[in-house]
């Protein structure tokens, strides 16, 4: 399994009130202290303004902390909200890159949760039929195996 610090836009492309920059690995908090500036807690929604190497404002918005194991991948994650242009979304993401991360594989941050342990396989699956729902009963349904129901009835035969 990779070790390093990856990176990706977390919303959907397009126009939005909000994008969100998710940063998962051990450089996670480093990276997300230089963009903002901030000595970000854990678990505190801290506003900030978030500049390049050059100190250029890219946006404001707010960055999280979230240490690990206590984290979706169960490694140390920052997210980074910003506006939801996608210039700046993509300015953020090559900043995070030019710090130390790397961009993301399509999955890759359930694929950590699912090896760290935070997720077992049929969750991992269900958050991609979340993603790809097309009826609210299908939306409904994966929600459900997300939340550990399906899994909870399998291990319960066993």
């Amino acid at each position: 399994m990779d070790t390093d610090t990856i990176a990706a836009i977390a919303t959907a492309s397009g126009k939005g009130g909000i994008g969100i920059i998710r940063l998962s690995g051990d450089k996670a908090l480093a990276i997300g202290k230089q963009i903002s500036g901030i000595n970000l807690k854990p678990r505190y929604a801290h506003f900030s303004e978030f500049f390049d190497q050059q100190k250029n404002l890219i946006d404001n918005g707010i960055a999280i902390y979230f240490p690990n194991p206590n984290s979706f991948t169960g490694e140390d994650v920052v997210e980074i909200q910003a506006h939801g242009s996608s210039v700046l979304l993509n300015s953020l993401l090559n900043e995070t890159i030019r710090l130390g991360a790397r961009i993301a594989r399509p999955g890759e941050f359930s694929e950590r949760a699912f090896l760290n342990d935070k997720i077992d396989l049929i969750q991992a699956e269900a958050i991609a039929d979340i993603i790809e729902s097309t009826s609210e009963a299908a939306a409904k349904s994966a929600v459900r195996s997300l939340s550990g129901e399906f899994s909870s009835l399998i291990n319960n035969l066993t």
